[in-house]
């Protein structure tokens, strides 16, 4: 098991796993899915995009890049995607230590969630045992796929 950054090889599976996630609508902002060149133009226009390859299979992803810019631009954002059939193997966990990581060597100095859907509660449970911190609940602030709307909870972690 390795997590390494993405090659051109990896984005058919790649946007398959975000697919999966964008289609889910409980998690992700998203609403179009990738295709093979909107996901190209995507996954490259990122910081830094790792995968978490087993047995030459890609199992998961993340995506780093910055949360804002200028004066703000030094804290970062990540995005995690685990395929479906493998969630619960704590390949997430490895994959926000991996961004947390990268982030620090890339130069940022926060990670900053704006988003995590309060109902996600193995991502929020995840995340406050790695150490970050909850900003607070914006009501209403997740649209889900099916019309209604879940309150987000910002977190964020010092590097």
């Amino acid at each position: 098991m390795i997590i390494r950054e993405y090659c051109a090889d990896d984005l058919p599976e790649m946007i398959k796993i975000w697919n999966e996630i964008v289609d889910e609508g409980i998690a992700f902002p998203q609403e179009e899915l990738l295709d093979i060149k909107t996901g190209s133009d995507f996954f490259a226009s990122q910081s830094y995009t790792g995968v978490f390859v087993d047995n030459n299979e890609i199992l998961g992803l993340y995506i780093l890049h910055p949360n804002n810019i200028g004066r703000c631009g030094h804290i970062s954002n990540a995005s995690y995607a685990v395929k479906s059939s493998c969630r619960g193997k704590h390949i997430g966990e490895q994959l926000v230590l991996d961004s947390l990581a990268k982030a620090k060597e890339i130069g940022f100095h926060i990670l900053q969630f704006n988003a995590v859907v309060e109902s996600n509660t193995h991502a929020r449970h995840l995340y406050e045992r790695l150490g970050f911190k909850q900003l607070g609940v914006i009501p209403g602030g997740f649209k889900m796929k099916d019309g209604r709307y879940e309150n987000i909870c910002p977190y964020y972690h010092i590097l």
